[in-house]
């Protein structure tokens, strides 16, 4: 990555989403890899709640109940732009945002 500012892109969606027979998560960090983004990590929530106002939360006793998951994707802006609306076709029940960052190191 060969600039001072960048795009960030979150998309917030669950765990249990899946796109063409994958986890969505996977699907999106496999897309920005080929795609030679400069990079993407996956976070795992364990409480979170989104349109449907149901809570979702890691118990003690269950390995999963469709988890928040939250995508973080970072690049120069053309390159984000580029690839955004591929990414907005993914996410049916979740949301992204896109900020503005400082790069302080690549």
């Amino acid at each position: 990555m060969q600039c001072e500012t960048a795009l960030l892109v979150r998309m917030f969606f669950g765990e249990d989403d899946k796109y063409e027979g994958k986890p969505l998560y996977r699907y999106v960090v496999e897309f920005c890899k080929e795609k030679g983004v400069a990079g993407a990590t996956v976070f795992r929530g364990i409480l979170g709640y989104g349109k449907s106002s149901v809570i979702h939360k890691a118990g003690i006793f269950s390995l999963s109940s469709d988890l928040p998951i939250v995508v973080e994707i970072v690049d120069c802006e053309e390159k984000i732009q580029e690839i955004l609306p591929e990414l907005s076709k993914l996410v049916k029940d979740g949301i992204i945002t896109l900020e503005r960052v400082k790069v302080i190191k690549a």
